[in-house]
C-alpha cells in the first residue's frame, strides 16, 4: 500500500510539475491534463496494478503469459524503468552533493570564490550569479563547448555511485528490504510537503 501511495508524490510533482504547467499556459494547462488523466492515466495505471497482482510476475513474464507475441511490450517496459532509473539516479547524486555541501558555513553558492590572486572575486561568478556558478563550475564544471567533452568528475562519480548503492540496498533482498525502504520513502515527500505548505503559509 505504501508503495503504491509513493507513487503519488515524487520529484516529478513537487518538481517538474508545476514548470511544466507555468510553461504552457497556467490554469488551461490543468483541462487537457485532467481529460487525459482520467481518459488514460487513471485506467493504464489500475491496468498495471491489476495484471500485476494477478499473474504474479515481472513485466516481461506478464506480457508473456497474455501473448507470446507481446513479450516485446515487456521488454520496452522493463528498458523504459532503467532508463527512469539512470535518470533518476543522476538527480538523486545532485542531491545528495548538495546535500553534503549543505553542511558549510557558509554555503558554497552563497558568494562568489576568490580569483587565484585572492584580490577580488572569479569574473564569471560577478557576471552570472553565485548559485549559477556552483552548478556549472563546482558542481558538473561544464566544459566550454557542446564538442568538447571534458572528464570525468570524481566527486559527481562518488556520489552518483552512492546513489547507485543505496538503491541496491532497498533492493538487495526483493520485497523484504524494499517494504521497509517505502516506509521513509513513502511517507517522508508527504511530511516534506507538509513543512513547504506550513512555511509558505507562514512567509
Amino acid at each position: 500500500l505504501l508503495t503504491c501511495v509513493g507513487f503519488c508524490v515524487g520529484l516529478g510533482n513537487v518538481w517538474r510539475f508545476p514548470y511544466l504547467c507555468q510553461s504552457h499556459g497556467g490554469g488551461a494547462f490543468m483541462i487537457p491534463f485532467l481529460i487525459l488523466l482520467v481518459l488514460e492515466g487513471i485506467p493504464l495505471l489500475h491496468l498495471e496494478f491489476a495484471i500485476g497482482q494477478r499473474l504474479r510476475k515481472g513485466s516481461v513474464g506478464v506480457w508473456r503469459s497474455i501473448s507470446p507475441y507481446l513479450i516485446g511490450v515487456g521488454v520496452a517496459s522493463m528498458l523504459a524503468s532503467f532508463l527512469v532509473g539512470m535518470y533518476y539516479n543522476t538527480i538523486m547524486a545532485w542531491i545528495m552533493w548538495y546535500l553534503f555541501n549543505s553542511f558549510q558555513d557558509p554555503l558554497p553558492w552563497s558568494q562568489c570564490p576568490l580569483n587565484a590572486n585572492g584580490t577580488g572575486v572569479v569574473e564569471e561568478c560577478a557576471r552570472s550569479s553565485t548559485v549559477d556558478y556552483f552548478w556549472y563550475r563546482e558542481t558538473l564544471n561544464t566544459s566550454a563547448a557542446i564538442d568538447e567533452s571534458g572528464g570525468l568528475q570524481w566527486w559527481m562519480v562518488l556520489v552518483l555511485l552512492g546513489a547507485w548503492t543505496l538503491l541496491y540496498v532497498c533492493c538487495i533482498r526483493g520485497i523484504e528490504t524494499t517494504g521497509k525502504a517505502v516506509y521513509i520513502t513513502s511517507t517522508l515527500p508527504y511530511l516534506v510537503l507538509t513543512i513547504f505548505l506550513i512555511r509558505g503559509l507562514t512567509l
